[in-house]
């Protein structure tokens, strides 16, 4: 398996010791890795942060695959990001380590979509202010996730996502997954508070602790 040719090698900042579990960080669609970096001071000390840049560029900043709407990832644009991202992980940066990932808005979507493409892969994952890449080519089936740890952040005032989108994000991974889901609504918009991150950072430190 190669890198998909049109793609760079992966943009990161990284953040902690580097032979620590390791959580990486997805910014949303149009930022960059610069900017979501910055959440990793609010979460657990003693780990690895690795905030990636998303390889496609759009609109002064990055995203991580095409879309068909908001929310609505082009299959075959998340299969090979999806690809690009796996190789980059799993031969380079933590081949044999515990991984995190953690992802907000279009970064939600990526970081759900490589879940569900390998449940058994990730160590948790966190969809915050975003959605599964629902109808975009990865599998959704009934305990698909079985076992898979998740927390699941959303705001009560988001009208960027679609609200069916966020229903059946919330639906799903509260239920038929089987994922052990930890799942908060937050009165917010389209972006993270205070207390979504302090809920995020304990459900971290209590990942951090299983595993230890």
């Amino acid at each position: 398996m190669t890198e998909p040719a049109r793609f760079a090698a992966p943009t990161t900042v990284e953040l902690g010791p580097a032979e620590a579990p390791l959580v990486v960080l997805f910014h949303g669609r149009g930022s960059d890795a610069d900017e979501i970096i910055g959440l990793a001071s609010s979460l657990p000390t003693g780990l690895a942060y690795t905030a990636v840049r998303a390889p496609i560029a759009e609109g002064g900043g990055f995203a991580w695959f095409a879309n068909r709407g908001i929310g609505r990832p082009v299959a075959e644009s998340l299969a090979d990001t999806m690809a690009w991202f796996r190789i980059w992980l799993d031969t380079a940066a933590a081949p044999d380590r515990p991984v995190f990932l953690v992802g907000f808005s279009g970064g939600a979507a990526f970081a759900g979509g490589l879940l569900l493409a390998d449940p058994t892969r990730f160590a948790g994952t966190a969809i915050l202010h975003g959605t599964l890449p629902i109808d975009a080519g990865v599998p959704t089936s009934i305990g698909r996730l079985a076992g898979a740890h998740v927390f699941l952040a959303h705001g009560t005032d988001d009208t960027v996502i679609p609200a069916e989108l966020q229903a059946r994000t919330w639906s799903y991974l509260t239920g038929e997954s089987g994922a052990v889901t930890t799942a908060r609504r937050f009165p917010a918009g389209h972006f993270l508070t205070q207390p979504s991150v302090e809920a995020l950072r304990t459900w971290l430190d209590e990942r951090i602790e299983a595993l230890a």
